[in-house]
């Protein structure tokens, strides 16, 4: 059964974008460019709540416990966005069915900027008590409902589109908005520590980058429903290539195709919050490091993570996406295993630490998403693919800033290491049984 695509379900946003698309066909690099702007605008809120974890919250939520415990606290909240993903995969999943996509990608995108708008607002634990901490748990639960719901298909779409010999550097495009969403949060939050005073940051700084995600979100907005409107979206949505299907459905008919396409990334997910959230954390806690020169680092590191994503598309196909990602896995493995320990080894070990690890992640992060998805009937495709990332998040990066500082408080930053080698395991592990699943034409 298929959802309503016509016009008389679309929003206004949507209509206005058919008009401005009607006379010409989108080219796979305009394609590419809807999906820079979205996914950078859904990183962007994503680490501006994520450095708000490390830099805000132990003190303003969280100010009746250590600033260690605070933090653990903040970690655990940050966590409820992912497991509040599947959820608004199912509720926005049924929205496109019965109303259109561009309702459904309007009310995500309201949803995720309007969340990530009221906790610029949040009150603080001095002004209404435990209520902060509950206000802060609803909010990231509706950032993560959104996350989960914002789902278009365009990583698709652009995937369908790609020539045949630049599937790799395709597949990569999505992948930039995480560093560029991570450069621009890093770089604002860094701009607001410098210039303002420890008071007044921690009063009505920190405030600013969270209202920035209203704008930002308004041009993804738009730029997206540009995209979702066109011919060719049509098109794919007639045929079944990005037709919702059933969630439950899906998963039952897929769940081999879905397990493997969450577990083949772990490594790069795990890497992705060991090197953007945690390193974070522990300097500002156990080296007693100023907070604005590590987020400048991270920001450096940020860029050269773009850089190494754009050559994980030019390596991907020369050598195979798999290859691409069996190699960083197994870097990522050595990293793991000396890596950790250079946070506590002053200024160089900290630089050698971002730099490698953003290299790294950007080689393994640049083709981890959608490797599965061609093994998806077109039917379950565009469904599929969201239950993927989904599970992958989840299992790959929920849980890691708070898993890495725990361990990292408990018996030191080798058993980070530790960590970081288990999504390893996971990603060869899942990468071997799908190399054996094509050898049995399965």
């Amino acid at each position: 059964m298929s959802g309503p695509s016509g016009a008389s379900t679309s929003t206004p946003l949507e209509r206005d974008a058919r008009r401005v698309s009607a006379d010409h066909r989108i080219k796979p690099g305009e394609i590419a460019i809807g999906v820079v702007i979205g996914r950078t605008s859904e990183f962007f809120d994503f680490f501006v709540y994520a450095l708000a974890s490390v830099l805000v919250f132990p003190h303003v939520v969280f100010p009746y416990v250590d600033t260690l415990t605070g933090t653990l606290y903040s970690f655990a909240v940050f966590a409820v966005a992912f497991l509040a993903r599947p959820f608004g995969t199912l509720l926005f999943i049924w929205l496109d069915r019965k109303h259109g996509r561009g309702v459904k990608l309007t009310l995500a995108l309201f949803l995720l900027g309007g969340s990530t708008m009221a906790i610029a607002l949040l009150p603080s634990h001095q002004e209404v008590g435990w209520l902060s901490a509950a206000l802060l748990a609803l909010f990231r639960f509706g950032q993560g409902m959104a996350l989960g719901g914002a789902w278009d298909g365009m990583p698709s779409l652009l995937a369908l589109n790609a020539p045949s010999d630049k599937r790799g550097w395709y597949a990569m495009i999505p992948q930039l908005g995480a560093p560029l969403g991570l450069l621009v949060a890093s770089a604002l939050f860094a701009y607001f520590l410098i210039v303002l005073s420890a008071a007044d940051f921690l009063d009505w700084g920190w405030r600013y980058p969270f209202f920035v995600a209203l704008a930002i979100n308004v041009v993804a907005l738009f730029a997206r429903l540009r995209l979702v409107a066109t011919p060719e979206f049509e098109r794919a949505f007639a045929t079944r290539e990005l037709e919702p299907s059933p969630p439950f459905q899906t998963l039952f008919a897929n769940w081999r195709t879905i397990a493997l396409g969450a577990l083949a990334p772990l490594a790069s997910f795990a890497l992705f919050h060991i090197v953007t959230v945690f390193p974070l954390s522990y300097v500002t806690l156990f080296a007693n490091e100023a907070a604005e020169r590590f987020l400048i680092i991270e920001t450096v590191g940020a860029g050269v993570g773009v850089l190494f994503i754009m050559l994980s598309g030019v390596l991907a196909d020369r050598l195979g996406r798999r290859t691409v990602l069996m190699v960083s896995a197994v870097l990522i493995g050595a990293y793991s295993g000396f890596a950790p320990q250079l946070l506590s080894a002053g200024n160089a070990g900290e630089w050698f630490y971002m730099m490698a690890g953003f290299a790294l992640l950007g080689l393994a992060f640049g083709q981890s998403s959608g490797l599965m998805n061609d093994r998806f009937p077109p039917h379950y495709r565009y469904t599929g693919a969201a239950i993927v990332a989904n599970a992958a998040w989840f299992f790959g990066a929920g849980f890691a800033p708070l898993v890495a500082l725990f361990v990292a408080s408990q018996f030191g930053l080798w058993s980070v290491g530790v960590y970081l080698l288990s999504g390893v395991i996971a990603t060869l592990v899942a990468l071997a049984i799908n190399r054996e699943w094509a050898r049995e034409g399965s």
